[in-house]
């Protein structure tokens, strides 16, 4: 009886009481975990607690294959939110997001599957909002050439994290924990093609966004069928070493809240990099936390930024 609710004009079902944020990625973007979800027009429904910010808030999420949308936030009493957030106990700086309890799950039962729900169910709008993408770079024709240009290691590799810290101090990559005095001095003209940004300090043409999240063999395929189609007039894109993904950080965040030049896109906050870890594992460059790490999932999931020499 408790599979519909009303959410502003909307009837939202199903509702799924044993989802949380930490099963997502194995039920709708990896083969593993649950049993996956394959319908990309399906949906379902649950509760999730947010405690990115000072106050813990419970929100109504709705998920499909690729697809999130934050539809509702619940009123619900915030003692009890922020009491469910304690029982996690300890959390890393960039999970924050939290399955709800046994006691929220009663009183959503008791309080919100009812008609007199709506001061207790907010909805949420989407804006339609345009990036900002900062002031226009300079062409390719009117850019200037630097002095000094380098050429960064282009082979995929495996990396343990005594050569990511190499790495790091030997071109004086910023790493807001290894290295948080380094700054490496980029050269950013625009591409001939608007999604491209060419650095010429590197010789490198990168995409300006990027590809959404998956796993590390979704996104190789993803790789394969843009190579095919010729993105931007190229068929030789490929992901970024350790040394080029690390290139593009940034000293400081922008006002979108990633280590980057506002050139590139905020909605690829950690990437996948051509790098391996022994005995296992797969490395990132995370724009959003201003560092690098490695993940030991069998398929852990990534954002993808794919670069190719400028030949």
């Amino acid at each position: 009886m408790y599979h519909t609710l009303r959410v502003g004009e909307q009837d939202l079902t199903p509702i799924d009481w044993e989802m949380c944020p930490e099963l997502t990625f194995g039920t709708f973007e990896s083969w593993g975990g649950r049993e996956r979800v394959r319908n990309n027009s399906e949906r379902l429904y649950y509760f999730f607690i947010d405690n990115w910010e000072e106050v813990p808030k419970l929100f109504l999420m709705e998920r499909g294959v690729k697809h999130a949308r934050v539809m509702a936030e619940i009123r619900a009493p915030e003692k009890m939110v922020a009491d469910c957030v304690a029982e996690q106990g300890w959390a890393a700086r960039f999970e924050q997001t939290f399955g709800i309890n046994d006691e929220i799950r009663h009183w959503l039962k008791v309080n919100v599957f009812n008609e007199d729900n709506r001061d207790l169910v907010v909805p949420l709008t989407e804006d339609e909002e345009v990036e900002d993408m900062g002031p226009p770079l300079p062409t390719l024709d009117e850019a200037t050439v630097p002095k000094e240009t380098v050429q960064l290691p282009a082979e995929p590799c495996f990396l343990q994290e005594e050569d990511v810290t190499s790495c790091i101090m030997r071109w004086n990559f910023y790493d807001r924990e290894q290295n948080p005095e380094g700054s490496f001095d980029n050269s950013f003209a625009a591409g001939a093609d608007e999604q491209t940004v060419v650095d010429l300090k590197t010789g490198l043409m990168w995409q300006s966004g990027g590809l959404d999240i998956n796993s590390i063999r979704k996104i190789r395929r993803e790789i394969h069928a843009i190579n095919e189609e010729g993105f931007a007039g190229y068929k030789d894109w490929r992901l970024p070493t350790m040394e080029e993904a690390l290139s593009l950080m940034e000293p400081r965040r922008n006002a979108k809240g990633v280590y980057l030049r506002r050139c590139f896109s905020w909605m690829q906050p950690f990437i996948f990099v051509a790098a391996q870890r022994k005995p296992g594992g797969f490395w990132f460059v995370d724009y959003k936390q201003g560092r690098a790490f490695w993940s030991s999932g069998t398929i852990p999931g990534g954002f993808a930024r794919l670069v190719r020499a400028v030949s």
